[in-house]
């Protein structure tokens, strides 16, 4: 393991977040508040500390797939911990533990919230906020891989390690390209929603913050009514751009490459837009008595599925208190997320392709067995590696969910509340249901279940395997320290 390369990027990470709080400065200064010289001392620090680490250059830029990992584990979690010394400083989260939750649900984009008056704080934290879930959308790494070469074109192992369904491979040639290529596409969906907020008539400090936000479709609100109190033409435009964000980046690169068709005809897509219709369907079938007009029936179901499946997590309604099939639909919504390599959250529409397609192949076999099956997705075969990397996240997904579930328990709330919390922070949605609802938030839990949630969030970002690796590594480290510690002693 390269360990003096992945101190340099992670040096390189410390003080890219330091200029990622330079925004904030400049909305205290706008709004006139003091909290402003919080966040321009914080860094200050930071990229001081940053530019003063990375003077020393490793000797070898060799990087692997290992190496991609762990960089991209420690990185996360070392930018939810910084992230959130601002928050505490600044008086706005006084509870450091607090602060870390805030920042690791910003970063992941998952939304929950520890903050019980979302519009007493200043608005310099509420565009932090904001911006940690834009951030985290696209990937840290992948944003400093757009503006720095950093290990001799093995960055595709840092790009694989961070972004998010069954594969990720280069659009163009070079990685770098690539990644300034999913920052301009990101970008430009971005300042679109904005500019459609605005022409709605939402105050500019509130549409900009909610393009941030639904771009990472992360769902932080700077109303305690998060979406509610908006018009419906707002509602509808968040909808529209959510379901966007939710798309695999590489169907827009088809796009602007004019392969309409190849785009369109993506297998994933195909599903990820027949799930939407037919979720919205039911749910609309489920509710249709407890709103006046068919038009609230069909905004509240699409607007709440889309959201869900997105995992952006905003609320336009208290959908904690429909029916039971609708709140049913909803929860496994959670668990199907969005489309590989889009910014959404959830297990992805690609793998449960796979898991199907796997299932069917295996069936085939039974009563065929001289017959070869190759699985295809988007026209295109799959790898024995791919399969393999599927089926491992799938187990350590199911053990880790179990895990955290039983850790959840351990506080005595209802079964309703601990399994949606636990579904809510590892598919990264936000709100969960009973006492984790959409009108709730998460400060009544103990600090033990806040650090449960807290990996759960970053697990279900960076998909669970990063997080596996440099716990497997650190173990790895201290069975030789223990070793070499009792071979001395003897």
């Amino acid at each position: 393991m390269n360990l003096a390369m992945i101190c340099y990027i992670l040096s390189w990470a410390v003080c890219l977040i330091g200029l990622f709080l330079l925004p904030s400065c400049v909305v205290a200064l706008l709004y006139q508040e003091t909290v402003g010289w919080v966040y321009l001392a914080v860094a200050a620090v930071y990229i001081a500390a940053g530019l003063l680490l990375t003077r020393r250059r490793p000797a070898t830029s060799r990087f692997y797939a290992k190496d991609g990992y762990v960089t991209v584990a420690l990185t996360w979690i070392l930018a939810s911990i910084l992230g959130a010394v601002p928050f505490t400083l600044s008086g706005d989260i006084p509870n450091f533990l607090d602060a870390v939750f805030e920042t690791a649900s910003g970063f992941s984009t998952t939304g929950s919230t520890i903050l019980t008056d979302i519009e007493a704080v200043s608005h310099a934290s509420l565009f932090w906020r904001a911006f940690t879930q834009w951030l985290g959308g696209m990937g840290i790494l992948v944003f400093l891989m757009a503006i720095l070469p950093l290990s001799s074109g093995r960055n595709i192992h840092l790009m694989r390690a961070e972004s998010t369904g069954a594969s990720v491979e280069k659009m163009v040639p070079k990685i770098r390209e690539s990644a300034v290529l999913l920052y301009k596409i990101y970008g430009a969906l971005t300042l679109s929603e904005m500019f459609f907020l605005l022409l709605g008539g939402m105050p500019v400090f509130e549409a900009i913050t909610t393009g941030l936000t639904t771009g990472g479709t992360g769902g932080f609100g700077v109303l305690n009514t998060s979406m509610s109190s908006y018009s419906p033409y707002i509602q509808y435009v968040v909808t529209i751009f959510a379901l966007l964000f939710g798309v695999n980046f590489g169907v827009y690169f088809l796009f602007l490459a004019r392969k309409f068709k190849t785009g369109l005809l993506y297998e994933e897509l195909r599903w990820y837009l027949l799930i939407i219709a037919v979720a919205t369907a039911v749910v609309m079938w489920d509710i249709r008595d407890l709103f006046p007009t068919l038009e609230e029936v069909f905004r509240h179901s699409f607007f709440q599925v889309v959201t869900v499946i997105t995992t952006t997590g905003y609320m336009s309604t208290d959908f904690n208190l429909w029916p039971t099939l609708s709140k049913t639909v909803l929860v496994l919504l959670m668990f199907v997320g969005a489309c590989a390599g889009s910014t959404g959250g959830g297990m992805k529409i690609s793998r449960w392709l796979l898991m199907g397609k796997y299932v069917k192949c295996e069936a085939r076999r039974l009563r065929h067995p001289r017959v070869v099956y190759k699985l295809r997705l988007n026209g295109s075969a799959v790898s024995d590696d791919i399969l393999r990397q599927v089926l491992v996240y799938l187990v350590a997904y199911v053990l880790i969910f179990i895990a955290s579930l039983l850790l959840i328990s351990l506080e005595g709330y209802d079964l309703v509340t601990n399994f949606t919390t636990v579904a809510t922070a590892y598919n990264n949605v936000g709100p969960g249901l009973s006492l984790a609802g959409p009108t709730a938030n998460f400060a009544f839990f103990s600090p033990l279940s806040k650090v449960v949630l807290i990996f759960d969030m970053l697990a279900g970002r960076l998909e669970v395997l990063p997080l596996v690796v440099l716990l497997s590594a650190i173990g790895e480290r201290c069975v030789k320290t223990l070793k070499r510690t009792t071979r001395e002693q003897e």
